[in-house]
């Protein structure tokens, strides 16, 4: 199987991070259309939150997100396009992939967009981890957008480190800036603080509650985003008594244009494979406060591994705070509010490392990561 297209393929586009880095990558891919065609599967016919480009060969295959159906579909589409390589987003379509790629002899590479162990906890993902654990090792590269990210593949997973390759996630640094330059409607008057993300119980955003309501600010809180913790965190804000200071913002078409107008940008997070609106934020010019959460925070804003880093550490861009430490989160976010200085020399120093994480350098490293001239080895076992 030598002769088709690169097969992207990844669950849906109806939002999230991985979601629109993908679409990102690909976009800044156009280049390598002539030479190396490329095409989209999507596992799941749903709504698309990110549309893609209208040149972008793509497939639809309605699987409903059974595990079953996705390898009839995948497997179908496979024999038919005869891809010369299979890339894939997110845990399900990284097993998927895996086991085609497996059944059809065509190479494959997963990205693992999240720190797997944070991101499968619980007994509720036993299947997902034993799932992982059987398939990872037989991709024959693996890339992570992060060496957390790596580490814990190596260590609980059983991915071989030499098949790791380390790429942070491509941000549209010209994008985010100019699109962060647009008038859109603001969830309230600045100055405020904003923060982004699912409203998942990794995201942690009922501490970032907690930490405000301790922290004397005045200014108000934005949240944007939204998920399965959505009521439960209108609870907690009106138990507070935090309602017109707290706006639970929703799903924003723009986010950008929201975030260049916060003070501070702040992130309790659990778990992060890489923290795409840490970056987005730090392009804007916003200081941040982030929790030191496996993986990518103290890399981006320390280029050091998370175990170095004990209690709150600030950087020349932002302030590292410890995991699930409420108080600590409080006295991050009233000190880096209380400065304005500080805030403006934090966020011209974010402003320069997020300039490392642009388009055009991710999306020379995954094609050569992708090594279609020569080809990888296919994995012969584990």
């Amino acid at each position: 199987m030598t002769r088709g297209p690169v097969l992207f393929v990844i669950n849906s586009l109806a939002g999230g991070g991985a979601e629109r880095v993908m679409l990102t990558l690909l976009a800044g891919s156009q280049g390598q259309m002539a030479q190396n065609p490329f095409e989209l599967a999507l596992l799941d016919d749903e709504p698309d939150a990110y549309p893609p480009p209208v040149w972008l060969p793509l497939a639809r295959l309605s699987t409903g997100g059974s595990m079953a159906r996705g390898l009839r579909s995948l497997l179908a589409l496979a024999r038919r396009r005869r891809p010369r390589l299979m890339v894939s987003f997110l845990t399900r379509a990284n097993v998927l992939c895996v086991i085609v790629g497996r059944m059809l002899g065509c190479r494959t590479v997963i990205s693992e967009r999240v720190n797997t162990s944070a991101h499968l906890a619980g007994p509720r993902h036993r299947v997902s981890r034993l799932l992982v654990r059987a398939t990872y090792r037989f991709a024959d590269r693996v890339i992570a957008v992060s060496d957390g990210v790596a580490d814990d593949l190596v260590a609980n997973f059983g991915v071989r480190r030499d098949r790791i390759v380390v790429i942070g996630n491509p941000v549209d640094l010209d994008n985010v800036t100019s699109r962060g330059g647009e008038a859109v409607p603001l969830p309230c008057a600045p100055p405020f603080i904003a923060a982004m993300g699912r409203l998942t119980p990794t995201k942690n955003m009922a501490l970032l509650v907690d930490a405000y309501a301790a922290s004397g600010v005045d200014v108000p809180l934005v949240i944007m985003g939204e998920g399965p913790e959505r009521d439960v965190l209108a609870a907690q804000i009106a138990r507070l008594g935090l309602s017109g200071r707290v706006y639970l913002a929703g799903f924003q078409k723009n986010p950008y244009a929201v975030l260049a107008h916060a003070a501070l940008y702040v992130s309790a997070s659990n778990g992060e494979g890489f923290p795409n609106a840490l970056v987005e934020a730090m392009a804007l010019g916003r200081p941040v406060v982030v929790t030191n959460c496996a993986s990518g925070p103290s890399e981006i804003l320390a280029d050091r591994a998370r175990e170095s880093v004990t209690g709150t550490l600030e950087t020349p861009s932002g302030l590292l705070v410890p995991m699930n430490d409420a108080t600590a989160l409080a006295e991050a976010i009233a000190d880096v509010m209380a400065d304005p200085q500080r805030r403006e020399r934090q966020g011209a120093a974010g402003h320069e490392v997020a300039s490392a994480y642009g388009v055009e350098r991710a999306v020379s490293r995954y094609w050569a990561a992708f090594d279609l001239d020569h080809g990888f080895p296919l994995t012969g076992s584990s």
